[in-house]
């Protein structure tokens, strides 16, 4: 677990009023359903000192897809909000970082193949978790105490766990997509105006995370999104001279 996480954790549970019970009980069933895989060392072999693509669900999501097409060999991992118009386009995440809330049949298409499902379990997923038994290669992860097959690699959100991820398993370079963190949410997320409020205090409290991360990460950090604290700002013409 990462040095200072224990702190955010619990500063979260405040804010949210989340129950570390629930989330610890929610962890201990999903390790029960989960198999023993050889996941971890894929993402291991697929992001350790590459160039990896981070890709989220926000406004500017729009304009990142067609840009994401002309980059076929670079490693993709996407919080599963956005899966639904990438697989649309014709983009497969080779990984994708999910607490079950995206759409199902989504999910279920991808599952079937060589994508890696990094399954996040909290309180309010119990009822979800056997959904796992359809994704072919799967890891699980927590915010709280990691043990046995159950993984805490950081962050809160889909789409901060998934730079958090790339952090663990030691990418070079970090680039966000459609990461933008604003006050509007994209239409992709599918957000509910009922929960537009909370919405808004996740996205906030990711984004204080990834400025967190970026002080103490090693890997080169990037974002074509809007600006986060640590990051660097570029533009799409400027992927090419990044990536090499």
């Amino acid at each position: 677990m990462i040095l200072g996480w224990k702190k955010r954790y619990l500063e979260i549970l405040k804010e949210f009023k989340y129950s570390e019970k629930e989330d610890k009980k929610s962890a201990k069933i999903l390790n029960s359903i989960l198999k023993k895989s050889d996941a971890k060392k894929k993402i291991l072999n697929s992001v350790k000192g590459k160039t990896v693509f981070v890709i989220g669900s926000g406004p500017s999501l729009t304009l990142a897809i067609p840009k994401l097409k002309n980059y076929k060999k670079i490693v993709k991992i996407a919080a599963d909000s956005s899966l639904k118009p990438l697989v649309q386009n014709g983009i497969i995440p080779d990984i994708v970082v999910t607490d079950l809330d995206g759409d199902e049949d989504i999910l279920k298409k991808i599952g079937k193949r060589d994508s890696i499902f990094v399954v996040h379990a909290h309180g309010d997923n119990i009822e979800k978790l056997e959904f796992v038994n359809k994704f072919k290669n799967c890891i699980g992860t927590t915010q709280s105490t990691p043990f046995d097959k159950i993984e805490n690699f950081g962050g809160f959100t889909d789409g901060d766990r998934c730079v958090f991820l790339a952090n663990h398993f030691q990418a070079k370079k970090i680039i966000l997509f459609g990461m933008d963190f604003g006050e509007q949410i994209g239409k992709f997320s599918e957000t509910k105006k009922a929960d537009r409020k909370i919405k808004l205090k996740k996205l906030k409290r990711g984004k204080s995370l990834l400025e967190w991360l970026s002080t103490f990460t090693k890997c080169e950090l990037f974002t074509t999104s809007k600006p986060i604290k640590g990051f660097e700002k570029i533009s799409y013409k400027e992927l090419d001279i990044i990536i090499t």
